[in-house]
């Protein structure tokens, strides 16, 4: 039997004390049920109440193959009841143009957004999935993933079939960004090339005890290409726990 091997592997969102499975029986499952607007199953053992549904709105292929939502196109969220309120953990299955307006729903109704990647290669359309959590009360909590959910329909009823660019004006075929305005922004010097002005900046760190800082990975940089009135911004942020809601937040 052929195996094909396009999966990989997605990350842990975070684990459920002890305490809050224990406490999860007095959970306000009906609340969730009527704010979320999906009927949710108890797990009894872990004090975890999950509502969940399939993407099955838009059809997905992976390397030519119809991937029936079952195999991983399911969006879900789990509530378990804390010590003051509740707590919840998701993870959403989002097209490429739900991204942005989705993540600003959650940020914008309390919710922490912990992660954002892909599970598969050569899928098309091309799937993302966000990772949620949040603590407050159940209300609060299931009327913030009941926006997020709103927000996708709303998206996928004006335009059923995903969009497969951002729609801005073409950029120019030649790179023409004056680097000098920009280095007054960042008060550094960037690199420039052909018309394209790069900025690198490091977070030191250490790994395993050892220092480590921009050239060996730990870094933020930012690099501009286009023309000086039709640009386009591309990088990657460095960022500690602490401050990746807020820097997503200034992002959005």
């Amino acid at each position: 039997m052929k195996i094909q091997k396009w999966l990989i592997v997605a990350s842990v969102s975070g684990l459920i004390g002890a305490a809050a499975v224990a406490a999860g029986e007095k959970l306000d499952t009906a609340t969730i049920d009527t704010l979320t607007g999906l009927k949710g199953k108890m797990n009894d053992k872990e004090g975890v109440y999950k509502i969940t549904f399939p993407r099955n709105d838009v059809p997905v292929s992976v390397d030519g193959w119809k991937m029936p939502p079952f195999m991983g196109l399911g969006t879900w969220a789990a509530f378990t009841e804390m010590q003051e309120g509740a707590m919840v953990m998701g993870d959403t299955v989002l097209f490429e143009d739900e991204v942005n307006p989705v993540m600003s729903t959650a940020l914008d109704n309390g919710l922490s957004v912990t992660a954002l990647h892909n599970h598969f290669l050569f899928d098309h359309p091309k799937v993302y999935f966000m990772h949620i959590g949040g603590e407050g009360s159940v209300e609060k909590l299931a009327g913030a993933v009941r926006k997020v959910y709103d927000k996708i329909k709303e998206i996928r009823g004006a335009n059923p079939q995903p969009k497969d660019s951002f729609g801005a004006t073409p950029l120019p075929e030649k790179n023409s960004v004056s680097p000098e305005p920009l280095n007054a922004i960042f008060g550094m010097k960037g690199d420039a090339n052909t018309g394209m002005v790069k900025f690198t900046i490091g977070h030191p760190t250490k790994m395993h005890g050892v220092p480590i800082s921009k050239d060996m990975g730990a870094n933020t940089w930012a690099a501009f290409a286009g023309s000086d009135d039709n640009a386009l911004v591309d990088g990657d942020f460095a960022v500690t726990e602490d401050e990746l809601q807020g820097s997503l937040k200034a992002l959005r």
